[in-house]
C-alpha cells in the first residue's frame, strides 16, 4: 500500500503517488508525472482524493434521431431519471448508470461519454455545411457529436490508423443514423494535404492520466501501458492537421491528459513551425488556463488561452483543449 489516510500531510500525497506509479513504470518505461503535477493542479488534497472515487456516467442525447421528450419519456419507462449537465444535450446517470443497457441506447437516442470529452466538439463549433476532418476518430464520440452540431449536414471525414477500431466507429455512425460522415483509413501524421478542410479536430492518442483511478489496493487504474514516445507522435499529427486547414479555418488539439509535455509543449511546437494563433473560448464548465512554464521549460505565451479541466472540479475526465486559427 503506497498511499497514507486521509490528513496527512500534502507531501505525503505526493510521495506516494510518485511511488505508486514510479513502480509500474520500472515495468512499462511509462513516466510517472502525476507527483510532478502538484506544480499546477489546484486543490491537490482534493484531487487525490477524488481519484479514488467512481467518475459518474454521462451520455448525449441524439437530437437527429429523437428529441428530448422523447428520449427522457423512454429513460423514464426504464426507471432512469438522468440529471441535467451544464453542456448542451449532456446528461449524468450516475456512477452505476450503464448507458449501454437501456433501450434509448439500442435505439440510437443516446451516445454515452465524459462529460469532458464534448468540449473539443464545442470549442470547435462547427457549421452546417462546413467541409469537417476528424484526424483520430474512432470510437466515434466526438465525430458523430460534430455530425449532430452540423445537422447532418456537409461532410465528416472521420479517419483512425487503427483498423481494430474502425468497426466501432462505423457501428456508432450507424447506430446514431448519421449520412454526412465519410470514414476513412490512414496514420493521421500521413493523411493525404490533397485538398483543404474548413476546421480540424485532432483528438490525439495520450498516455490518458486524465482517466487515472485508484483501485481498491492504491493501484492506478486505466494505466495505458507499451506507448511510444508519445510527444514525437502528437507533434506530427498537429502539425499534419495544421496543414490540412485551409487559410481562415480553426482546429482543435485535444487529450485527456494532464501532461504539459503532451498538451502545451506540442502546441507551442506548432507555433514555432507554422503560423497558427491560439484563440480564445468560454467552456461551459469549470477549467483553468493553459501553461507557460512546466518544471523550469518555457512554453508559448499564448499556451494561457489553452483550456484546462482536472477531473475534481467537473467530476469527469481530465482534458486539455486548445483551439488554434489559421491566418489568411
Amino acid at each position: 500500500m503506497y498511499f497514507a489516510k486521509a490528513g496527512n500531510q500534502q507531501e505525503t500525497f505526493s510521495a506516494c503517488i510518485h511511488a505508486v506509479l514510479l513502480k509500474d513504470s520500472q515495468s512499462t518505461m511509462i513516466p510517472s508525472p502525476l507527483a510532478d503535477y502538484m506544480e499546477f493542479i489546484p486543490d491537490w488534497d482534493a484531487y487525490v482524493s477524488h481519484l479514488r472515487l467512481s467518475l459518474p456516467v454521462y451520455f448525449r442525447i441524439n437530437t437527429l434521431k429523437a428529441s428530448r421528450e422523447v428520449v427522457f419519456s423512454t429513460l423514464d419507462s426504464e426507471g432512469i431519471r438522468p440529471e441535467a449537465t451544464a453542456v448542451k444535450d449532456l446528461f449524468k446517470l450516475g456512477a452505476t448508470g450503464q448507458a449501454r443497457a437501456t433501450v434509448s441506447y439500442h435505439l440510437g437516442y443516446i451516445y454515452p461519454q465524459a462529460l469532458s470529452s464534448a468540449l473539443p466538439v464545442i470549442a470547435l463549433a462547427p457549421r452546417p455545411g462546413e467541409m469537417v476532418l476528424d484526424l483520430c476518430a474512432a470510437p466515434g464520440g466526438k465525430a458523430t457529436h460534430m455530425a449532430q452540431v452540423m445537422g447532418d449536414s456537409g461532410i465528416i471525414i472521420a479517419n483512425d490508423r487503427k483498423l481494430g477500431r474502425l468497426t466501432a466507429l462505423l457501428s456508432n455512425v450507424k447506430r446514431l443514423g448519421i449520412t454526412n460522415t465519410v470514414v476513412t483509413h490512414y496514420r493521421g501524421e500521413h493523411f493525404p494535404v490533397t485538398r483543404s478542410f474548413d476546421r480540424v479536430l485532432v483528438d490525439a492518442p495520450c498516455s490518458g492520466d486524465g482517466k487515472f483511478r485508484l483501485g481498491k489496493d492504491d493501484e492506478i487504474l486505466h494505466l495505458k501501458k507499451g506507448r511510444t514516445f508519445l510527444p514525437a507522435i502528437q507533434k506530427a499529427l498537429i502539425q499534419r492537421a495544421f496543414d490540412l486547414l485551409r487559410p481562415g479555418g480553426t482546429m482543435v488539439y485535444s487529450t485527456c491528459t494532464l501532461n504539459p509535455q503532451e498538451n502545451e509543449e506540442v502546441v507551442s511546437h506548432l507555433l514555432k513551425k507554422r503560423d497558427g494563433r491560439l484563440l480564445s473560448w468560454v467552456p461551459p464548465i469549470d477549467w483553468e488556463p493553459g501553461l507557460t512554464t512546466f518544471k523550469g521549460r518555457g512554453y508559448h505565451e499564448s499556451c494561457v488561452l489553452c483550456r484546462r479541466f482536472y477531473p475534481h472540479k467537473i467530476d469527469s475526465v481530465g482534458f486539455f483543449v486548445a483551439k488554434i486559427f489559421r491566418p489568411i
